[in-house]
């Protein structure tokens, strides 16, 4: 038997954290490709006009059910999720705020969770597709890193069990970015920004990859890939 080796279509792709960052690197190559984006972020008004879109803080369950329920309803279904939302809280364990440290792990984690969650049904109805936005840091632990690393260790977990729980059902790849030349740093204290020399991805690049996974043909997936600068220290 041969498989076909056609990209599949995009479709409607839901991103959370569309509005900024590798989020809105993934809508814009996603419309560019023929796509149709469908974003979920705190503040969408870029969007206005352009895309379907829905004001949600993802740590919130029951908004991201009403956002994804919405969306689905607008566009007629949803073909895939990608979730890029993310936050990150820079400090020693005993220095960061108990309330900031779990909002990464409820933006990072648990709105990855309720994502997928709320989305499942629809993405089983046509075998759709999900991307996980995990980090280098899902592979490496670094200190005074503590809430992200619990987060994206944790997306990893969740999303290789995903896999392994809706295999034939649909398709779930983790991309493992490194650093990306973002918004992402630039509320954090100097100490915890990229040196000026740092090797850093272009969220563009990264973009083209989830729209690899995205188009995987039939029967075909990508189930975890790693995503760094030529000369990125921390890999391997």
């Amino acid at each position: 038997m041969t498989l076909s080796t056609t990209p599949s279509p995009l479709g409607r792709v839901l991103i959370t954290g569309g509005s900024s960052g590798l989020g809105a690197a993934v809508a814009h190559a996603v419309a560019e490709a023929g796509g149709t984006p469908a974003i979920i972020d705190l503040d969408v008004s870029a969007w206005h006009d352009r895309a379907v879109a829905q004001a949600a803080d993802v740590s919130d369950r029951a908004q991201v059910e009403y956002a994804v329920a919405a969306i689905a309803e607008e566009l007629g279904g949803i073909d895939a999720v990608v979730t890029a939302a993310g936050i990150d809280r820079c400090g020693r364990l005993e220095d960061v705020d108990a309330t900031e440290w779990e909002r990464v792990i409820g933006v990072n984690l648990l709105g990855t969770v309720s994502t997928v969650r709320a989305a499942l049904p629809h993405l089983e109805r046509v075998h759709g597709r999900v991307v996980t936005i995990a980090s280098s840091l899902a592979l490496r632990a670094l200190p005074e890193a503590t809430a992200y690393c619990a987060s994206k260790f944790g997306v990893l977990g969740f999303s290789r069990a995903l896999a392994a729980e809706t295999a034939g059902r649909l398709g779930v790849t983790t991309l493992i970015p490194a650093g990306m030349q973002t918004s992402f740093f630039d509320d954090r204290p100097e100490q915890y920004r990229p040196a000026a020399d740092a090797q850093l991805n272009d969220p563009a690049n990264v973009a083209r990859a989830v729209l690899f996974a995205l188009q995987q043909p039939p029967r075909s997936e990508v189930r975890e890939l790693v995503i760094a600068p030529e000369d990125e220290p921390s890999w391997p």
